[in-house]
């Protein structure tokens, strides 16, 4: 295959620089280099990807093209994946070398455009496509949560990650390719809970009768030195009315209320001393119909005043912990007017099965004057909405710099030159 472009005469030419116009007479569009058809460079470059092993280019290595034409150079390379991504690179000033400056993806199809320019100024073109293998790191799986499905305003996202990424830069890579996409649209955020879990939600509530969409492209991404992105099955939510219960321990109520209007009062008792029910905003994690409940589960020693053993009915979980709102006929005299129970929220029985059949897993539950701790953000269920939408950013490993402090007025005016 001949590589050289086709006759050119350069000699007609050379009063060009005397005379542009006059230049330009005497040489036809044929005979000038810039009007030569681009030729093949094929045999004129040179592009690293084409030596990986079994035909794939190793993912774990920058991309080069080199020209080796040591009279021409590359004028221009473009690489981009199947999706039209452009892999970003360098081009040295001589035009000798082009090379990545972002790792490729593993499993992926590129294909390299490149133009190149010959000692005459004639242009020549190539076109190469490779793929890359699957390197030598490890995968990064995600899995998303919860189910998909209908579920309450206040449900966070979740993101479990089969290996651990740790570092501010590699934690920015997955979270750069996890999206959240909702209708009615909203701002969120997601915050690393550890190095394999992530939690996503708005800055207030979902809206009612939204719809989430969740999904990633990490995949073949490198993630860190032998960390690769891998698979993402998409989910899709739902949710439905506005449901929040407002517990109050001090005057012993629970308001609901569905898309901000009050739909009910129910009398109830909450923690006593010593066992004083969470403060704060709790999510629905789900409902039994019938739970066994043993005062040894909350490290209550079996036989002493305060233990039990009891089967409970309508019973709707708040925390990983044990903390249910429930019925519980045995305390209905005291419902409304003090708090005697072990944490729960309990009430009679018509009323713990209302509340039951009114409820979904994701609608909030709050609860305020209670002598207790305040509910945790995490690991003892869905505690994220007692994050501060400020605090709650500082979780992204994508959040803002903080920003400069400007100059006030005076520091202005000290730091203006005499006479300005």
């Amino acid at each position: 295959m001949s590589t050289s472009p086709r006759s050119r005469t350069v000699v007609g030419c050379s009063l060009l620089v005397v005379s542009v116009a006059a230049g330009l007479a005497s040489c036809s569009g044929g005979d000038h280099p810039l009007a030569a058809k681009p030729y093949d460079a094929g045999d004129r470059i040179a592009v690293s990807a084409l030596t990986g092993d079994g035909g794939k280019a190793d993912p774990d290595k920058p991309l080069e093209v080199t020209s080796r034409d040591s009279d021409g150079r590359l004028t221009d390379v473009t690489v981009t994946d199947a999706a039209g991504r452009h892999v970003p690179g360098e081009l040295t000033a001589d035009g000798s070398r082009w090379r990545s400056t972002a790792p490729l993806a593993s499993g992926a199809h590129y294909t390299v455009r490149v133009s190149t320019e010959d000692e005459d100024g004639a242009p020549g073109r190539k076109v190469v496509e490779f793929d890359t293998g699957a390197g030598k790191a490890k995968k990064v799986d995600v899995t998303f949560g919860p189910d998909a499905g209908t579920y309450g305003v206040g449900q966070p996202v979740t993101a479990t990650l089969s290996e651990p990424v740790e570092g501010k830069a590699a934690r920015a890579v997955v979270e750069r390719s996890l999206h959240v996409s909702a209708q009615p649209a909203v701002e969120g955020s997601w915050y690393w809970v550890d190095d394999t879990t992530l939690h996503y939600r708005p800055k207030d509530y979902w809206p009612a009768h939204a719809t989430v969409e969740v999904s990633s492209d990490l995949r073949g991404l490198k993630v860190a030195e032998r960390l690769r992105g891998g698979e993402a099955e998409p989910l899709k939510l739902t949710t439905g009315d506005k449901v929040v219960a407002a517990t109050d321990a001090a005057t012993h109520t629970m308001t609901v209320y569905r898309n901000d209007e009050e739909i009910n009062e129910i009398p109830v008792t909450t923690g006593k001393s010593g066992f004083e029910t969470r403060n704060g905003v709790k999510v629905v994690l789900g409902k039994q119909y019938l739970v066994r409940m043993r005062s040894t589960s909350i490290g209550i020693a079996e036989g002493s005043t305060d233990s039990y053993d009891l089967p409970v009915y309508y019973a709707t979980q708040l925390t990983l912990s044990g903390e249910y709102v429930h019925a519980a006929p045995w305390s209905v005299d005291s419902q409304g007017s003090a708090n005697v129970s072990h944490g729960c929220t309990g009430m009679s029985t018509s009323n713990a099965e209302w509340f039951y059949d009114t409820v979904r897993a994701g609608d909030v539950v709050t609860v305020v004057n209670s002598e207790g701790d305040a509910m945790a953000a995490f690991g003892n269920g869905f505690g994220d909405w007692n994050l501060s939408w400020k605090d709650w950013q500082k979780g992204s490993a994508l959040a803002p710099a903080k920003p400069a402090k400007l100059p006030s007025l005076l520091d202005r005016a000290r730091l203006r030159p005499q006479g300005a």
